[in-house]
């Protein structure tokens, strides 16, 4: 008796269950849907998340090509420029680094070379003009890193407030399930499956924005701390250059 009570009860309670869902509107989940089904608030977040997305994406591209381009002309660039320079061909050296134009090693070694050349060629070569063209160099410095790091900051940005924007989303898709459920009178899964998968997207496309912003960010920050690196060497190389020109 017991048992076929039970069985009659989850008969009915199973009933109650597919007529509530049966009762409640069909959820489809193409991105079409999806976006059909989704409150205004939840749309402005993807809107953001989208505009957000494209942001990044050109400051990916951006930076990708401006460092592919410096790597490649520093390469070419510091050949020549050494081999100007151990001639004493100053003036042909300027000329290269003038050549180079979105070569990093090429426009800090320039300004220096051409701060030393201001004073002129003739005469000794003075402590005075030494520390100017170091000057130059370090000034260049700060230049060329600011100019490297272009971009960098709104990628650091977008990575770190993305998945809280679409965090957002999913609270506001969640209230709305709880108000549907509220409305409807029923507990069934179709009654909230609307608000879920609103909240869902959002937070996919929040993690889906900010993982690759974050992992480029880094990528690039890595490429720019070498790039420095560089530009210190090359700068202490030329100093030193000045110094031994200076003893001649």
């Amino acid at each position: 008796m017991i048992l076929a009570h039970i069985a009659t009860s989850s008969t009915h309670a199973l009933a109650l269950f597919q007529a509530a869902a049966g009762d409640a509107p069909a959820v489809g989940f193409s991105p079409v849907q999806l976006w059909g089904n989704m409150g205004m608030f939840a749309k402005v977040v993807v809107l953001i998340l989208f505009v957000m997305s494209i942001w990044s994406l050109a400051v990916m591209i951006d930076r990708f090509l401006y460092f592919s381009a410096a790597r490649k002309q520093s390469r070419e660039f510091a050949p020549k420029v050494a081999g100007a320079l151990k001639e004493g061909r100053l003036d042909e050296a300027i000329k290269v680094g003038d050549r180079a134009k979105k070569s990093h090693l090429a426009e800090v070694v320039t300004a220096g070379l051409t701060e030393f050349r201001s004073f002129g060629s003739g005469g000794a070569i003075t402590e005075e003009q030494v520390e100017s063209s170091q000057r130059a160099l370090e000034r260049t410095e700060a230049i060329v890193h600011a100019k490297l790091k272009k971009g960098l900051g709104g990628l650091a940005t977008i990575g770190s407030t993305a998945p809280f924007i679409g965090l957002l989303g999913t609270v506001t898709g969640i209230l709305n399930a709880f108000q549907q459920i509220a409305t409807q009178k029923t507990s069934g899964i179709g009654a909230v499956a609307g608000g879920i998968s609103e909240a869902l997207v959002t937070t996919a496309f929040g993690l889906l924005v900010a993982i690759p912003a974050v992992m480029t960010f880094n990528y690039f920050t890595n490429k720019v701390e070498a790039f420095d690196v560089e530009m210190d060497n090359s700068s202490s190389e030329l100093v030193d250059y000045f110094i031994k020109q200076s003893h001649r």
